[in-house]
């Protein structure tokens, strides 16, 4: 099996946020991921990572103004100073919390300005970033998103992500390839691991029940199927990441809602 990371942001809801680091913890993961740190003090952060023999993997860089509606700002023009603001304070709790990987958001595309724009500022963004983090021994990830949960979003598909990461020419910019997002979007999940995997610009999975984004057991992928794909291509490629767990439990933030829908990771027999 692979090496999956609890999403604290979804999971464990039962719960306040810095409790659920121990939860996650009880349930036997050994690393975690989550949107945004921004609202808690990175050492008290890094204190519950210690004290509960946690990895942090993955986190976002500020999105810009979230309650408005921004989805991140890398594809936007005239905001490319609010960008680098963020992205350095992104590194610093990186560096706190020795977090190796960093999610840049590409943002909603705005009304009234062209692709090429859009994508031109997305691109100089990007390898900004690319030149900070590789400072900071750090990579900076970048996730296409579905329509349908994110419409308007600029980054949607794997050879879209690829053909900018190729183009920025950065070995620490990668795809943050979600499962979830790829066959709402796309389809054919092992196809395009066994394609894109081995490129080494693949940086971190993430997983959820399609269509209604609960347990990976429920919902029409066979993740037991994908995660064999997985192991069999990592060990041919020498992937060694980590698979985000980010999904909403489908019974809610009820009393150990987390807890009794992780079957699928501790199956029977």
């Amino acid at each position: 099996m692979p090496r999956f990371a609890a999403n604290l942001s979804m999971l464990y809801n039962e719960h306040e946020f810095l409790d659920r680091f121990a939860a996650a913890a009880q349930d036997g993961f050994q690393a975690v991921e989550y949107l945004f740190p921004y609202a808690f003090d990175a050492q008290a952060l890094r204190q519950r990572l210690h004290d509960n023999g946690l990895q942090q993997v993955l986190f976002n860089a500020p999105p810009g103004n979230w309650d408005a509606g921004d989805r991140g700002l890398a594809c936007l023009p005239g905001r490319e100073r609010e960008f680098q603001t963020g992205f350095l304070q992104a590194l610093d709790y990186a560096e706190v919390l020795s977090c190796p990987r960093i999610h840049v958001m590409a943002g909603l595309k705005p009304s009234g300005i062209d692709h090429a724009t859009l994508e031109s500022t997305y691109i100089q963004n990007i390898a900004w970033a690319a030149t900070e983090a590789q400072k900071a021994g750090r990579d900076v990830l970048i996730e296409p998103i579905n329509t349908r949960d994110m419409p308007g979003f600029f980054l949607n598909y794997q050879s879209q992500a690829h053909h900018i990461i190729e183009h920025i020419g950065a070995s620490h910019v990668k795809v943050q390839m979600d499962l979830y997002h790829c066959q709402i979007m796309e389809g054919d999940i092992a196809a395009k691991i066994r394609h894109y995997l081995p490129t080494g610009r693949v940086g971190h999975f993430q997983i959820a029940g399609v269509p209604l984004r609960h347990e990976p057991d429920l919902g029409e992928l066979h993740h037991p199927y994908l995660f064999e794909v997985i192991d069999e291509v990592s060990a041919a490629c020498g992937w060694e990441g980590w698979i985000g767990c980010e999904y909403r439990p489908a019974r809610g933030a009820v009393p150990h809602g987390t807890h009794d829908g992780l079957g699928w990771l501790h199956p029977q027999g």
